[in-house]
């Protein structure tokens, strides 16, 4: 099975994106491996430091190996890891790429911390396995909710938004693998009205200025013609979470709300499984380019 970055770069080369779909509960895991599986497309899972908390470190990278071994194309990322320490827990164990989230701070901290970050993975790193670590820049928020205004700080205009130049300096000094940049894109969902629009032109002009693969967090929110301008202009990896989580929970909604007197988690978490498994679907064939 090629590994992490093979598929990033090969990503690129078909001017497609990757989907990464973060968990929180084993039965996410298993919508998102089921629509890979059905699809024979490559996917990534997302668990942030306070999902694999919940999850259990080893026990997804346990589960992550055994749906590999059912030929389903699974990659495991330690999303927006933000102490040194969790990122060396995370690449020891053997995930496969690693979030060093130091966005909050100024770029010269950011870059000064990220390169540790990056010396920390590179020493758990090997040439069979090689663990990925991206770097981030520029603040975006930090909630998979539904919100009501954007979040306090967020780059949302162009005068905030990530540079060229900054994220040139960004990646040749940390020696990240990957940058994801605010390019108008933002964590959550707004209620009541659309999320923020994506500067294309930047998204082409830093993917042009890194030379490495650009990552678009914050995926939840944006318009299906955004996504593909912006796949079509350098993003070769979409982050979903909080669709995932108004899927889940509108599954388990359902789920009660239909059989008040059920007992049974298998059959109460059915629904949220498919409610999970068609945005994961939807989503995988707009960044590939699937009819």
């Amino acid at each position: 099975m090629k590994n992490f970055f093979e598929i990033i770069k090969e990503a690129e080369r078909k001017k497609i994106a990757i989907g990464h779909f973060n968990v929180a509960t084993l039965e996410q895991m298993k919508a998102i491996a089921t629509v890979a599986k059905k699809l024979r497309i490559p996917v990534v899972v997302g668990v942030s430091e306070g999902e694999w908390g919940f999850i259990g470190l080893r026990q997804i990278v346990a589960l992550r190996d055994a749906y590999r071994s059912e030929g389903v194309a699974l990659y495991l990322n330690a999303d927006h890891t933000r102490s040194l320490e969790n990122v060396a827990r995370v690449a020891a164990v053997g995930f496969d790429s690693v979030i060093f989230d130091a966005a909050h701070l100024p770029l010269e901290e950011n870059i000064a911390q990220t390169k540790i970050a990056v010396a920390i993975v590179k020493k758990h790193s090997s040439f069979l396995r090689k663990t990925v670590i991206e770097g981030e820049l520029g603040y975006i928020g930090t909630s998979s909710q539904l919100l009501d205004a954007i979040p306090e700080g967020a780059a949302v205009t162009q005068k905030f938004f990530t540079t060229p130049e900054d994220a040139r300096r960004f990646v040749k000094e940390t020696g990240v693998h990957m940058c994801a940049p605010a390019v108008g894109n933002i964590h959550g969902i707004l209620k009541n009205m659309p999320n923020p629009r994506l500067d294309i032109p930047r998204i082409a002009a830093i993917r042009k200025s890194t030379g490495v693969p650009i990552v678009l967090h914050g995926g939840s929110g944006i318009s299906d013609e955004d996504f593909v301008s912006a796949i079509n202009a350098g993003i070769s990896l979409i982050h979903i979470s909080t669709e995932l989580r108004v899927a889940w929970k509108k599954g388990v909604v359902e789920s009660l709300q239909e059989e008040p007197n059920e007992l049974a988690p298998y059959k109460i978490l059915k629904k949220s499984v498919d409610e999970v498994g068609f945005v994961v679907e939807k989503r995988i064939k707009l960044f590939q380019g699937m009819k």
